[in-house]
């Protein structure tokens, strides 16, 4: 359970914030942030055969190997968890599970979330185009809203060293919000308000995220999931924490947000019966060697 890559630096401004939230001193904004953010990855759970998945992946064998690629505190392997089909796994699938991310604090976060059939492996602490794939690589590679500071510079290094990790005969699992969801539209926003000089880079979008795997020798398939979250306009605590995480800057509060003419704008088109509620749609890709 080493680290088998050195700590990274941070390609642009945008993914140095990120990294600075993913921290012990960030677990305030951490928490409120999944109050909400804990329905992307129930949509996840949901969205098909996982188990089905696992057992195809270990092809009539008794264990499979996975890399989480960005793991953050290890949301996506807890909604699986809590899904039947994947906790009765435990018993008859082992899951080796080699988390990556930039961050110590979500490294060691995610590896306390784990339990059968995932059972912990490596861990990588760097940042995906940085990854030494091992020989072989993994049988399941998979990026859960991972991907979003992955700055446009190292897009196309990154997304081939994804590829490059999936084994021969595996599958990779990609799962970003398009242009159009939350995510996206609120960062367009917060920069264009609170970052004049152009400091931070935009976050990437699964649109980006596809043309760069378009252009490497894999067969790509691709279906949209669409939700709502939502948070009383009253819990201002939770809301707040959560705006400041999705544009990873706690030093603007919520009513500098609501004053805002941009930011403020678009959280009064979000305004529904006293809550702010947010739409979601996110492109989940398939990717297996051509």
């Amino acid at each position: 359970m080493h680290p088998t890559s050195s700590p990274p630096t941070p390609s642009s401004a945008t993914s140095a914030a990120s990294l600075a939230h993913w921290s012990e001193a960030g677990r305030r904004g951490m928490e409120a942030f999944y109050a909400l953010a804990t329905e992307d990855y129930r949509q996840l759970a949901a969205a098909r055969d996982w188990a089905g998945t696992f057992r195809d992946l270990a092809a009539g064998g008794d264990r499979l190997t996975l890399l989480d690629v960005a793991c953050g505190s290890g949301k996506f392997p807890t909604a699986l968890l809590a899904t039947p089909d994947v906790a009765a796994l435990a018993g008859e699938l082992v899951v080796e599970t080699d988390l990556l991310d930039p961050s110590r604090f979500s490294l060691d976060e995610a590896r306390g979330t784990l339990a059968p059939p995932f059972v912990g492996a490596a861990d990588h602490e760097c940042t995906v185009e940085d990854l030494v794939v091992r020989p072989g690589g993994w049988d399941l590679v998979w990026s859960t809203h991972g991907l979003y500071a992955l700055a446009p510079d190292v897009l196309d290094a990154g997304m081939a060293r994804f590829v490059e990790a999936i084994a021969p005969g595996g599958l990779g699992v990609v799962a970003q919000a398009t242009a159009a969801s939350h995510y996206l539209v609120v960062d367009e926003a917060f920069r264009r308000s609170f970052d004049p000089d152009g400091v931070r880079v935009p976050y990437t979008a699964a649109e980006e995220v596809r043309v760069a795997l378009d252009a490497l020798p894999v067969t790509v398939a691709e279906e949209l999931l669409t939700y709502r979250t939502s948070v009383a306009q009253d819990d201002r605590d939770t809301a707040e924490g959560f705006l400041q995480r999705c544009v990873f800057d706690d030093s603007v509060s919520l009513d500098q947000m609501l004053a805002d003419p941009v930011v403020g704008g678009y959280l009064a088109s979000c305004a529904e019966d006293g809550r702010w509620v947010f739409d979601h749609q996110v492109a989940l890709i398939s990717v297996r060697h051509a």
